[in-house]
């Protein structure tokens, strides 16, 4: 006997219908423009791609990205598990004002971030005057592309860990602490191997937000070709001087990235339910 719940027990014609529907959608908002992206990139043959991505002002977009991916993981990461473990083992006063400022970033515009940066740290800003005086540079350099990254990237970790561990519960933890384990025991030993995946799956979406990141980069990097400008920085410059084919080229990097992310995601949440 077929359950309520069983999606055999749909007419044939329903489940067609809903399936060629989600499939139409998937290939018009997400096969398409992949499909036209790598089109466009190779349309003028491998030689301009490689010209395109080797190019010296290229390669230092690539690796202000990567600079600034690897500075902001490591750090999401770390406060992103602090914060998790807090708001999921303790109680207290801010509690629930700590888990809206982790969902904050989700709710600001990202140009409206970056703007707030240029209020804080901008010659004009609150702290710009102060910072002038002692020569620190915020804007138009790598630190406010490091600071407006952070921000945007911040919810990631936590909000893949904090569902996770409010489920698992602290009962292991609980008896480690009794049988005398230290905190970096605990945490090495007890919490990551239990976390490992959700963990792993937060620092994969948080580098791909961080190597994508358009709007709030842009308010503060000052679109310097070859010192402040990140890859989506570089493939606008492009598509704005009708150098279309380097553009998609350029664009195909961040392309793959995207691809790399689901593979990624398929290849945890197959991890996750042998676990």
């Amino acid at each position: 006997m077929k359950s309520a719940l069983d999606p055999r027990a749909e007419p044939v014609w329903l489940r067609w219908s809903l399936g060629g529907l989600a499939l139409g959608y998937l290939g018009v908002f997400l096969v398409v423009p992949l499909a036209a992206v790598f089109f466009q990139a190779f349309s003028k043959g491998w030689r301009l791609w490689l010209q395109a991505v080797s190019d010296p002002i290229a390669l230092s977009a690539v690796k202000l990205t990567l600079l600034v991916t690897a500075i902001v993981v490591p750090v999401n990461a770390v406060c992103g598990l602090a914060a998790a473990w807090a708001i999921t083992r303790f109680r207290f006063r801010g509690r629930n004002l700590l888990i809206s400022l982790i969902d904050l970033p989700f709710t600001v515009s990202p140009v409206v971030a970056g703007m707030l940066f240029v209020l804080l740290f901008g010659a004009q800003g609150l702290f710009g005057a102060w910072l002038a005086q002692r020569e620190v540079r915020i804007l138009f350099a790598v630190p406010g592309i490091v600071l407006a990254t952070l921000f945007v990237t911040l919810p990631f970790v936590a909000r893949q860990l904090i569902p996770l561990m409010e489920a698992q519960g602290g009962v292991e933890e609980e008896a480690a602490v009794t049988l005398g384990a230290s905190g970096w025991q605990l945490l090495v030993h007890v919490v990551l191997p239990k976390i490992r995946w959700g963990l792993f799956y937060g620092v994969v979406l948080c580098a791909a937000r961080a190597m994508g990141e358009f709007g709030a980069v842009s308010v503060v990097s000052g679109h310097i070709r070859g010192r402040t400008n990140t890859i989506p920085l570089h493939v606008e410059i492009l598509y704005n001087e009708y150098q279309f084919a380097a553009a998609f080229a350029v664009a195909s990097l961040l392309t793959v990235t995207a691809l790399v992310v689901l593979l990624v995601q398929a290849w945890t949440d197959r991890g996750s339910r042998r676990s």
